[in-house]
């Protein structure tokens, strides 16, 4: 089995590639690439695709590279092959990203907007930075063994606002309740980065290259 990071000079590579390949190791389950090749992520039956900055930022880096987003869609979408998406990169799912008032499309894998967070409480600060407790979690394989009150790292001033309530697999409470992870069929996505996110992070990431949607 092969797992492939997307590299698209948007995300903190060392550190996932770090973290799923010690999951990997201790799972046995195959081996992680980090490459922008379309080659190899059509060769791939694992694919993460982490992000970090603004949603308008991040899509202009992935779509630069011929073919590399056409290659994601066609084993996602077209192959099945299971997704992850994580923070910027899970936000790209949504249908629209709307940051400082640029409507920018996003894949339209999971229906919805990414938007700014609204706390109803002055006291509280965005962005989200820091630890913070899951709430809402949802039964998937991919949670198996993540339950609410389960601690994880965030950073981020948007959230991915899901048209379908389903698709809400997680949430997080910084004044109102904002999205944490989202996912369908063979794609999930975290607002929070699990390669930060010590056991909570680990336990996903090993569920998730062993997940057999």
């Amino acid at each position: 089995m092969i797992c492939a990071i997307i590299d698209y000079e948007s995300g903190n590579l060392h550190s996932a590639e770090k973290s799923f390949q010690r999951m990997a190791n201790e799972t046995g389950v195959g081996r992680i690439v980090v490459t922008s090749d379309p080659v190899e992520v059509l060769r791939a039956d694992r694919i993460v695709l982490p992000g970090v900055g603004a949603f308008a930022d991040c899509r202009e880096g992935l779509f630069a590279r011929e073919g590399l987003f056409e290659a994601i869609e066609t084993r996602v979408i077209r192959d099945g092959v299971p997704f992850l998406g994580i923070c910027v990169g899970q936000q790209m799912m949504a249908t629209w990203g709307r940051e400082h008032g640029i409507d920018c499309r996003g894949f339209d894998w999971i229906p919805g907007e990414v938007v700014a967070i609204e706390t109803g409480d002055p006291t509280l600060k965005v962005p989200h930075m820091g630890w913070n407790a899951l709430v809402n979690c949802a039964s998937h394989p991919v949670l198996d063994g993540i339950k609410d009150g389960d601690h994880a790292y965030f950073v981020h001033s948007y959230h991915l606002k899901a048209d379908n309530p389903e698709h809400v697999l997680g949430q997080v409470k910084h004044g109102r309740a904002i999205t944490a992870m989202v996912g369908r069929d063979n794609l999930i996505g975290t607002q929070f980065h699990p390669e930060k996110s010590q056991q909570t992070g680990l336990r996903l990431i090993g569920n998730f290259l062993s997940w057999k949607p």
